[in-house]
């Protein structure tokens, strides 16, 4: 691949993040009731990950890591991506969901002792910070941050990042688009944006819900990442939204000085055009920009009725 020139007012991103969500992994490689493969969904996942460019600064996992916390479902999510965060050179931030087990998280992932306390962390990605919450609460399936999270979660924003913060959880901020779906939001949010509100806190990136989704929390953009596992069509009435193995998706986070984007990638093979191609880039790249206005950004004429 050929560095990417910028041809508008934008300059190129500071980072990019892979930002993925409830992968769903079982033991044994079983298969979830409603026909899902969580491992072969994610091994297609990954195959468009590896692909991604520029290469990423981190991949960010936003819980329901596995779907009924076993320990064999931990390992063996470990092994499909450990790799391909060290052929992409960058960190994989565990996020923990409402359907993981905190002990056997810790121990499968980060060889650590299986204790229950909450799955915290923060990550210097060159300036950009990441800080990941654990909104699990062990026993349901509700999300929640208690007072001890949250007051560790003002100690660390107290001191501003160069390129900001990125807050990574579960449970997102947001209304469901499901009204079954509110059973299982965050608790405690109004106590959580007076946390954030007025930080460097530039994004929130979550999952839980399997379906891709954007909104505002306490005046910071969410964006929540569908599952690369069985997927959500809301276009159906609340009482036939079911779990369906099809339209997954990741999606691609660019940071830039004045702004962050989240733009949903399928995981689709499909045939597309050649319009564009390495050798294009090259020939706009040596053009001046009243040329290249010219060459791309002109319509033809019309013909003459």
């Amino acid at each position: 691949m050929i560095d990417m020139p910028s041809f508008g007012r934008h300059p190129a991103a500071s980072h990019t993040i892979i930002h993925l969500s409830d992968p769903h992994f079982l033991a044994d490689g079983a298969r979830h009731a409603g026909g899902s493969d969580s491992q072969r969904n994610l091994e297609h996942t990954l195959h468009a990950v590896r692909r991604v460019d520029p290469r990423p600064s981190a991949i960010v996992v936003t819980g329901d890591l596995t779907d009924l916390g076993e320990p064999d479902a931990y390992r063996r999510l470990r092994a499909d991506l450990e790799p391909v965060g060290a052929e992409l050179d960058c960190p994989i931030i565990w996020v923990a969901g409402n359907h993981d087990e905190r002990p056997a998280l810790r121990a499968g992932l980060f060889d650590a002792p299986p204790t229950h306390d909450p799955v915290t962390g923060v990550w210097d990605l060159d300036g950009l910070r990441v800080i990941a919450l654990d909104t699990s609460v062990p026993g349901w399936h509700h999300g929640d941050i208690d007072d001890e999270q949250r007051g560790w979660l003002a100690g660390v924003l107290r001191e501003p990042a160069p390129h900001g913060t990125l807050l990574a959880m579960h449970h997102p901020p947001l209304p469901a688009h499901v009204p079954l779906f509110d059973i299982l939001e965050l608790r405690h949010q109004d106590e959580l944006a007076e946390v954030i509100r007025g930080t460097d806190v530039r994004g929130i990136l979550a999952g839980h819900l399997h379906y891709s989704s954007s909104g505002t929390f306490a005046g910071i953009p969410v964006s929540v990442a569908s599952s690369t596992c069985y997927t959500m069509n809301l276009g159906r009435p609340a009482a036939e939204v079911n779990g369906m193995d099809a339209a997954q998706s990741f999606q691609l986070v660019h940071v830039r000085p004045a702004t962050i984007t989240h733009t949903v990638v399928p995981v689709a093979e499909a045939p597309t055009g050649d319009y564009f191609s390495e050798d294009w880039l090259r020939r706009m790249a040596a053009l001046s920009p009243q040329e290249r206005l010219e060459v791309f950004s002109r319509k033809p004429a019309r013909p003459e009725a």
